[in-house]
């Protein structure tokens, strides 16, 4: 496979503003592609906002949601991905013909939709209903899976899709600075963001800290480590809706380094080379290779209830 150069971007969106939305991951998207990118990635909802929408009816759902790949958003990001002759990944929520909702990514290149898939794990809106499949496509030769946020919590999850041949893992979330059981989590104050100018030490602290990027490195490299994969992670900065999020958008090698890494709090996007001869050279490739599944296949298909706790979303916002 020859080299591929992604990006990865992040932005503060607003709420149910599509045509604004979809105008910053224009203006993106083209600074990326004339930067030499051949592919960039937003992170979940971008499209249409992700948090306003916890307390929407089905119907408000119903507006807000499109077909794919006849909606409007999709002939938007084909006209942007022809224009700038680049590969586009976005996220928004779907409905089908019998009205069921989903949390949606999607990826778009100059002919149109490449490929679709739906949230394993949905839980911000009651109406979203749970995908039922894993996603495998091809980029510049590189196969390529899906896993939005939540859905990477489940190391499963990234396993199958490694199983399945993906080496590149598009990991779009909107996620950190929000409540939990773990300690050092929790909501940052929205009026440091106000005060960015001003006072940026103390909202990179919070945004560097346990309820921002010290916790998404506890577990993020790990899924790229031992998967031997390329984890792609996009991430919103700024308000979505009333709370904060930290941003800190990255793409991690297959050692599990952090090889770019969004470091402002402006609209931006890093981009960094992608190469098979990490793939090979790390140690989560030697591992798959070393798995016994007669030992554990059972186990790990046991039958179980699943249960999904999210703290902030039960009273505690």
């Amino acid at each position: 496979m020859n080299n591929i150069k992604i990006s990865t971007a992040q932005f503060e969106n607003r709420s149910n503003d599509k045509d604004y939305n979809l105008s910053i991951i224009e203006s993106l998207s083209k600074k990326a592609a004339i930067q030499g990118s051949q592919v960039i990635c937003f992170h979940e909802c971008c499209i249409t906002g992700y948090t306003f929408a916890s307390h929407f009816s089905k119907e408000q759902m119903l507006h807000v949601a499109e077909f794919i790949p006849a909606g409007e958003s999709i002939l938007k990001l084909t006209e942007i991905a022809k224009h700038n002759n680049i590969t586009i990944l976005a996220g928004l929520f779907e409905k089908d013909a019998h009205e069921n909702l989903f949390n949606t990514y999607v990826c778009v290149d100059k002919n149109g939709l490449v490929a679709k898939y739906r949230k394993l794990h949905p839980f911000i809106n009651p109406y979203l209903i749970a995908g039922d499949s894993y996603c495998i496509f091809e980029i510049n030769g590189w196969r390529c899976g899906i896993l939005i946020c939540y859905d990477n919590n489940i190391i499963e999850n990234v396993r199958a899709t490694k199983l399945l041949g993906a080496d590149i893992i598009f990991m779009p979330h909107v996620t950190m600075c929000t409540p939990s059981t773990r300690p050092g989590a929790g909501f940052v104050d929205p009026e440091l963001w106000k005060n960015r100018d001003n006072d940026p030490t103390s909202l990179r602290l919070e945004f560097d800290g346990m309820k921002g990027r010290a916790w998404l490195m506890k577990w993020l490299p790990a899924r790229a480590y031992d998967n031997a994969v390329y984890a792609v992670f996009s991430n919103p900065v700024g308000m979505d809706d009333d709370q904060l999020k930290n941003g800190c958008s990255m793409i991690i090698d297959p050692f599990g380094d952090v090889i770019a890494e969004c470091r402002s709090f402006e609209d931006s996007f890093v981009t960094a080379t992608i190469s098979a001869e990490k793939i090979t050279r790390a140690g989560g490739y030697r591992y798959i290779k070393a798995r016994r599944p007669e030992l554990y296949k059972d186990i790990i298909g046991k039958d179980h209830k699943p249960e999904q706790k999210v703290v902030w979303l039960n009273g505690d916002k």
